[in-house]
């Protein structure tokens, strides 16, 4: 059966990955060097209990998304991934989807920005990964289903995030995130999630079908923010957005000047963030 194939297969290579190499600190006496359930639940933002239902064959047909985080949890190589997606039952997606890939180079590159608040957006700027740093910044998306996830619906539709601006660059930032989604879907027509979310976004919101139907050109860039957050107060940081070569993903980092305020309450978040990588 798929499904029973799916289930040893995610065994198997949760089996090869090492907490080290995943990010996470070993601790602890371990029966084997490979990642437990519990971490990797942790890593893919899925339950444990689902995990083990689907290592031993009792939950069939994975969705696109679960496939995805697991591969990015695994660290899967792209023909790993492909593999994955095909035991699911899945066609892996093609060069017309917007990619979701994280490579593990990406990934060992993430696992050493540790001290700093770092997340990875798609081309469509659907969340796709976040360390404990950003997620003590910015909330926690480990909850985050469908929609949610994507970083324009919320700006949108949802509830925001926690960066205020004035409203003249809202309304600048909201023209350049429609200019930015205009621009990947003129590269990749055919991807039908891409379709379905910018329908969803002119239904649902008035403000995005003006700027959509303006033509709005533009593109989400490095800028200077002010983040409130409900516990260390405002924060002003940097936020460079960098891009990855062959993949369309963004990596968005947030950065303070050193011996500032900022920089102080940033540190003091580290301390009374997470500690363990959280993906949605």
């Amino acid at each position: 059966m798929a499904s029973t194939e799916f289930g040893q297969t995610v065994r198997r290579w949760r089996d090869r990955v090492s907490p080290e190499a995943a990010g996470l600190p070993a601790g602890g006496h371990r029966r084997a060097a490979g990642l437990r359930r519990e971490e990797l639940a942790l890593l893919a933002g899925i339950s444990v209990d689902y995990i083990t239902r689907l290592e031993q064959g009792r939950a069939t047909n994975p969705s696109e998304q679960v496939v995805e985080a697991l591969g990015r949890a695994l660290r899967l190589s792209a023909g790993e991934r492909a593999h994955l997606f095909q035991v699911a039952g899945l066609v892996p997606p093609g060069r017309d989807s917007v990619p979701a890939h994280i490579t593990p180079s990406v990934q060992r590159l993430l696992d050493r920005l540790a001290g700093t608040p770092v997340a990875v957006y798609d081309a469509a700027w659907t969340l796709l990964l976040v360390n404990p740093l950003y997620a003590a910044l910015m909330d926690d998306p480990s909850s985050w289903r469908g929609n949610e996830r994507n970083g324009i619906w919320r700006n949108f539709v949802g509830p925001g995030s926690r960066v205020r601006r004035s409203p003249e660059a809202q309304r600048a930032f909201e023209a350049a995130l429609v200019g930015d989604l205009r621009a990947t879907a003129s590269q990749y027509p055919a991807d039908e999630r891409l379709r379905r979310l910018i329908a969803e976004l002119r239904a649902n919101s008035d403000r995005f079908a003006e700027l959509w139907d303006s033509g709005a050109v533009g593109r989400h860039e490095a800028s200077r923010k002010t983040v409130h957050h409900p516990q260390v107060g405002p924060l002003t940081l940097d936020c460079d957005v960098l891009s990855v070569a062959g993949s369309d993903l963004r990596i968005m980092i947030y950065t303070a000047e050193p011996d500032t305020e900022d920089a102080e309450r940033l540190e003091l978040l580290g301390v009374l963030g997470t500690q363990a990588l959280v993906e949605s």
